[in-house]
């Protein structure tokens, strides 16, 4: 990989870490700093070191959604130029957050502040939220007259439902971590100073079992709500296909057998 600018990467016992790195800007994503965030998610994903990974913000907030400097950018184009650039801005916006959705292994997203209209959304298309007393969430976007791109309109609605998401988009309210915590946006609230190591260490425990195992049960779960019993069923056979030939599984099992025989 190469070395980053707008965002930090760690990797600590198998447990990545990647930090939004523009404190100045409450970690704005730019253009620049997407292309950063689907590097290291591509990397993320192919290495098989890498059990899990943990996201979060320098400074005090986590991500405060798409820059405004590159929104004023794209309306001062040539008029005949803003859809097509809009849908191509769009196309890598989608990629990025499906990376990280679609990631092969555990994700938390550790919320150290607000986290608003893209940074929501981001939040949402992680496995896992675990939330500082600092943190609050907010779908913004009705508040610039667009709609939320980054996947709110999928993930919000999984989270809290079709008629809660619909007011938290609606309205673009701001929603302080208890609250979040009770309708199910946030999964654990950690006190600030402990956030990132305690998200760690929530990471390393999801990504204990098998790899193998794990990216399969992701992939499969993350489709549920649109697919079939039916579906989800050959899905499982298919997926245990592949696990009754992996390493991970023969070594388990001898590994039973070997401890029940000393019994």
């Amino acid at each position: 990989m190469h070395n980053f600018e707008l965002i930090e990467f760690s990797l600590e016992s198998g447990i990545a870490t990647v930090t939004f790195n523009r404190p100045e800007k409450r970690n704005a994503i730019s253009d620049s700093m997407r292309l950063e965030l689907i590097e290291v998610f591509e990397h993320i994903a192919a290495d098989k070191h890498i059990k899990a990974l943990v996201l979060t913000g320098n400074g005090k907030g986590f991500c405060a959604g798409g820059d405004i400097e590159g929104m004023n950018q794209r309306m001062n184009s040539p008029h005949g130029e803003i859809a097509f650039n809009g849908w191509h801005r769009q196309q890598r916006v989608h990629y990025a957050q499906s990376l990280l959705h679609t990631l092969p292994k555990p994700v938390i997203a550790a919320v150290n502040g607000a986290a608003s209209g893209l940074g929501a959304d981001t939040a949402l298309a992680c496995d896992f939220v675990a939330a500082s007393e600092y943190a609050s969430f907010t779908w913004s976007y009705i508040h610039r007259a667009i709609v939320p791109d980054g996947g709110g309109m999928y993930f919000l609605p999984r989270r809290v439902g079709l008629a809660k998401a619909k007011e938290l988009i609606f309205t673009g309210r701001k929603v302080e971590v208890q609250e979040a915590l009770s309708l199910g946006l946030v999964d654990r609230v950690l006190p600030s100073k402990d956030l990132v190591s305690h998200a760690q260490a929530w990471a390393q425990e999801l990504s204990a079992g098998s790899s193998t195992a794990l990216a399969l049960t992701k992939t499969i779960l993350n489709q549920t709500f649109e697919s079939s019993a039916n579906h989800v069923f050959e899905g499982g056979s298919q997926a245990q296909g592949i696990c009754y030939s992996s390493t991970e599984h023969r070594e388990s099992v001898m590994a039973f057998l070997a401890k029940t025989s000393q019994k």
